[in-house]
This record gives structure tokens, sequence and C-alpha cells, in this order.
């Protein structure tokens, strides 16, 4: 029988003797590699925190104990340790699986829910606030990963920790990666305490060297500023201590005995404590070792060799990859192009051009507001910066959006992948909130493309325009339409008619246009409505010239898109009506007021949220028949639509 199936509770876990521990350690590393080519998933994040994360549940007693994960996709362990090893772990990061994040609505155990980087310190900060506040003696610990230090969140956190608690202990998990190796100042000072081995004999004989000295009482009174001062001597200034964090390291996390060792010495510190410990992404296991950009997260893969599984044969590149090679092509055409991402150079397409014209490239660690603001002035001296970051990761930068691009109304083009649904990893991933967030800011254009054709003609008319560009595109595979030799630079505002028509306008958005297409031919062929489909481009400015033509000829217009009905396109082109003084009536397709789960796939996860293709003709068939027209509906349909 193996040992992880007997483990139900961390109580389970402080039964285990020394031998035990480390077949514990194995058997986890094997489920993870198995489930992981299985669903995909963050496997080398996950491998690199087994012993770190037992040895937490062996010392610390959850969930009266809070562990703060940052982002929480190295929370695999966690939940195999905290009642989630079942069939729902084998189906986690699919539907009716385990997220593949924390989520305090899945567990108890899970004390703050994550996704995004540079969180958890300062939630760590509220959380012992409010335990010293209340009276309570439980601990708090924050797990940071080093790239969560290039976040700026983090070092504001910093700056607040020592005058809100005394209680507190960070854990910094150092592999030297982010998703890319990390970049900038902090990592080459970490890289300093790691690499200087007289520092560290020093530290770790601190005590025993002062107690020989004569009158080793009085200098063990200055022993503090003493360490301070040796440390600053052999390795520069002292960075954790100018924040008054005691700093204990480096610890090798791989080691059960010296991880758990440390912590009961931090869960004793009368003031906020720092382990650094050292770990390696995708510790036991090969392939993970050797590509730990590749292994961070990444789709189903051949557990024996590592490679990915191969998708369907003659797949679509996905628009990451077409975005990638687009701007590479432009930029060795336009040596003033150059590119940004916050520490995302494979996940956004942006490696293309880091191998091929690095001198064009910059990753500024994870600093999105940094991204943006250092576009900024790139583009004020003549340059034309490209910044390609997630949606829902672009919402950390609203405010340089406002105040330093638009209200300046700078040429910087934002490429915004991820947005629509990214299944598997869930509402944290999910870009359905930036057609909202972005409209209502003045000098604006937000494009989506129907494929990567349309996606390079936009990027090429983005660099051509003298104003902030925003262009949407989803997570995965693209239409497989191949790119002219030669981009077409697209009218701002300009739709583009796919089908005509004049008893229903259809206009969809981006990879809605395929969509809207084959219900035109439906309403057609089985009810004789003649419907015509618009490929909108635009969600900001609108084609208001076709609008009004469509207004006016139409009995009604439905829009389609990947985004939440609250703000979106569908509300931009209702309000874009009412100013025009039309009372056409229009049916909206998009995803309700609510935050979508996680899933197996964009279909699955469409039809939860009442998007399926049977749910959308029966509200179609309702809509059309209530105006009138042709259209028999079936007797039960969902009403997540808007109707006016």
């Amino acid at each position: 029988m193996s040992i992880l199936s007997g483990i139900q509770s961390p109580a389970d876990l402080k039964r285990l003797g020394p031998d035990d521990l480390g077949s514990l350690a194995a058997e986890i590393r094997e489920r993870i590699i198995a489930v992981t080519s299985r669903n995909g998933g963050h496997i080398g994040p996950n491998l690199g925190v087994v012993e770190l994360t037992l040895g937490l549940h062996l010392v610390f007693d959850s969930p009266r104990d809070h562990f703060v994960w940052d982002v929480s996709h190295q929370g695999y362990v966690h939940k195999l340790l905290t009642g989630r090893q079942g069939p729902e772990f084998d189906l986690i990061r699919k539907s009716d699986g385990l997220s593949g994040f924390l989520m305090r609505s899945e567990s108890e155990h899970d004390s703050y829910g994550a996704g995004h980087a540079g969180t958890a310190l300062s939630a760590a900060i509220g959380m012992a606030a409010a335990r010293d506040r209340s009276g309570g003696d439980n601990h708090v610990v924050a797990i940071l990963g080093d790239a969560a230090f290039t976040c700026g969140i983090t070092m504001e956190a910093l700056n607040n920790l020592a005058s809100t608690t005394q209680r507190l202990i960070i854990v910094l998990n150092d592999n030297e990666w982010s998703i890319a190796r990390n970049v900038g100042a902090l990592a080459k000072y970490f890289n300093e305490i790691i690499t200087n081995p007289v520092y560290n004999r020093l530290d770790r004989d601190l005590k025993s060297v002062i107690g020989r000295m004569p009158g080793g009482r009085s200098v063990l009174e200055f022993g503090k500023r003493w360490k301070r001062e040796t440390k600053d001597f052999f390795v520069g200034s002292s960075l954790f201590e100018a924040y008054d964090l005691r700093y204990i390291g480096p610890v090798d996390g791989h080691d059960l005995d010296a991880v758990v060792k440390h912590l009961e010495f931090a869960k004793e510190s009368t003031q906020p404590i720092l382990l650094h410990m050292l770990t390696k992404k995708g510790h036991g296991y090969p392939p993970a070792l050797e590509q730990p950009e590749r292994f961070h997260g990444l789709g189903p893969f051949n557990i024996r060799t590592g490679q990915s599984t191969p998708g369907k044969p003659g797949a679509p590149p996905n628009y990451q990859d077409a975005f990638g090679q687009a701007l590479l092509r432009f930029a060795r055409e336009n040596r003033n192009i150059v590119g940004i991402t916050a520490a995302m150079p494979p996940g956004t397409g942006l490696s293309y051009l880091r191998e091929a014209l690095p001198e064009q490239f910059f990753d500024v660690g994870i600093a999105e507001e940094h991204a943006v603001l250092f576009a900024a002035g790139m583009a004020t001296c003549g340059y034309r910066p490209v910044v390609a970051i997630y949606s829902t990761f672009l919402q950390r930068a609203y405010d340089p959006i406002v105040h330093d691009i638009c209200l300046q109304n700078l040429p910087v083009t934002f490429c915004m992948d991820r947005a629509g649904l990214s299944p598997n990893d869930g509402p944290t991933h999910h870009g359905l909130f930036d057609i909202a967030y972005l409209r209502t800011v003045p000098n604006t254009i937000v494009m989506q493309p129907k494929d990567e054709d349309e996606l390079t003609d936009m990027l090429w008319t983005s660099l051509r325009t003298d104003a902030p560009t925003f262009i949407r595109y989803p997570r995965g595979s693209a239409r497989g339409v191949a790119c002219k030799e030669t981009p077409v630079e697209i009218g701002i505002g300009k739709a583009e008619v796919i089908r005509p028509g004049d008893e229903v306008q259809l206009w969809a958005l981006g990879p809605w246009v395929g969509e809207a297409s084959a219900i035109a031919a439906g309403l057609a062929e089985s009810h004789g409505i003649r419907a015509g489909v618009v490929n909108a481009r635009f969600a900001k400015p609108l084609d208001l010239e076709l609008l009004a033509a469509h207004a006016a000829s139409a009995r009604a217009i439905v829009t389609f898109e990947d985004h939440a009905l609250m703000g979106g396109f569908g509300a931009a082109l209702l309000e874009a009506l009412n100013d025009l003084g039309e009372s056409t009536s229009v049916l909206r397709i998009g995803y309700p007021d609510q935050f979508i789960h996680h899933g197996s796939g964009t279909a699955d996860l469409r039809e939860s949220a009442g998007l399926s293709p049977e749910a959308i003709r029966t509200r179609l068939h309702r809509f059309l028949a209530a105006l009138g027209l042709p259209a028999n509906a079936p007797a039960n349909a969902p009403a997540h639509s808007a109707n006016r």
C-alpha cells in the first residue's frame, strides 16, 4: 500500500518516520508527473517544492496556521497533503477536477487564493495584523518565489512589514526562475548571497566564533550589527535587514531535515524572519531539470522522453506564435520596434524576438506597471514599443495605461494574449474584462482579429497608428489561415461585412465570427431569414456608419463576444445605437456577470455559461420569434443574455 494513499490530512503526515517521509516525497513526485503528463500543468514548480511543502506541514498546523503561496501554481503538493489526493486530483485543471491554483472555496487549508504573482506578502501581512489585533497566536507563513521580489507589490509590502507586525515568516523559494530565467538587480543579489562561501561560513559559525572571543558577552550585545556589517563587507548591502527583517540562509530546500530545522527556528522568532531556501525547478525528473522554462507549465507529455504529446496532424499554429513571428518580421525591417514582456517571453511569443534580435527585446521581470511606464518612456523618444502581456495581467497596470499612455496619447501597441477563456487555468486567467476596462479610456483603439492573418494586419496597422492600440486574441490554436506576404493596413474603426443580409445582422468579434457565419447559414436554410454577418474588428471605435445603416434596415442585431456582457462589445453597440437615436432590438451573446471556473476546454465552459450552440440557437429563435420573424424556438433556454 502506498504511503500517499494514507495521507488524508496533515495530521497523518506527522505520524510518519524519517524513512517513510523520503518514500512519500518520491511518491508525490511520481503522482504529479503522472497527472501532469495527462492533463498538462505546472510540473516544474511543484516538483521543486516537495520537501519544502512537507516541512511546512510537519512544523505548522494547517489550517490554524496560514500558508500564503505566491501565485499558488506550486500548490499541488499542498493539495495532496490536505485531503485532495483522490480522483479529483487526477482531473486537476479539467472539468470536475481541482483547480490548478489554490482557492479558498476548495479547501479550508487554502488560506488565500491566487493566480497572479506578487500578492502573497501583502496578504500575509494583512493576516498577521488581523491576528495581532485579535490577540491570536497562530503563525502566518508567506512562500514567495525569488521572481516575486521583482514585483513592485512585494517591495511595497516589505516597506510596510516591520511597522505592522513582529511575527511573520517569509520563505524565499529561490530557484532562479519565474517562467523564464529571472532578470535584474535582485536576481544578481540573490546569486551573490548563494555563491559567497566566505559569508555563508561566517553566518553559520557566528555565535561560536563570538563566544570564543575575549569579552564575548559584550561582543554578543553588538552581534546583530556585527553580522550585518560583515555581510555588507562580503556581499554588498543587506537588503532584507534594511527592512528590519531577519535573514537566515541559504538552506538546501531539498534536504527535508534542514528545511524542518530552519522552519522550527523561524517558528520561535520574535521578529519578522526570512528563510532563504534553494530549490530546483523540476527536481526529481530529469527532463524538467534540463528544460525549466518549458516545464514551468505545459500540456500533456510523454513521461519517458519528456516530449510534448503531438497534437492533431495539421493542427494550425497558436495565436502567440503567429504574433511572435509577425513582430519579428516587422522588427527586422524597423529597428525602432521593440518588444517588452513582464517575465513571459515564451507565453507571449516574444521568444522569437529574444532569440533573433535580443537588442530589440526587453524582459522587465514580473513588473507589469513598470513595463507599461518603460514603454511610455521609449515611445516619447521615437521608438515603437510593443508590450505583450496577458489580458488579466495587464489589469495590474491600469493606472499607467490611463495616466501615462492614454493621457499622453503615446503610440504604444499592447498585444493581449489569453483574451477570452484560458480554460485549464480558470478565473485568474480568463481575459473576460479587458474591453470593459479599456473602452472607457479616451484615445484607446481596441481590436480583435478573426484569424492569424488579420492579427498580422492589425499589428501592422497599430505600428503605423499614432495612438495607443490594444489587440486582444485568445489562447490556443488559430484558424489555420495563411498570412499574406504583404500585410494590409486596416482602416481604424472599419468593420468587415462577411455575409450580406437585411433582416438580421450578426455582429461578431474575434473567434465568434466563424460561429456567427454558421448561425446565419442555418437561419437562411431552416427559416429563410436573410441574416448578415459582420466581422466587427474593433470594440472601439465602432463602425458607426455601418451600424447606422444596419439599424435603419434590419429588424434586429445580435452581438457575439468572448467577454463579459457587462461593459463589453455588445454594451458598446447598445450605447452607440442610443446615441444614434435608434431603437433596433438587440440580443447580446457573451458571458454573464460571474467568474467563470476552470474546465477541460472552451466548449465545456461555454456550455456551463449558457453559451453552447444549442443554447444560443434556442435564445436566438425565441428572440426572433418575439419580433415576428419565422423562427421556432425549443421549449427551454438559459437566459444569460440581455435583450433590447
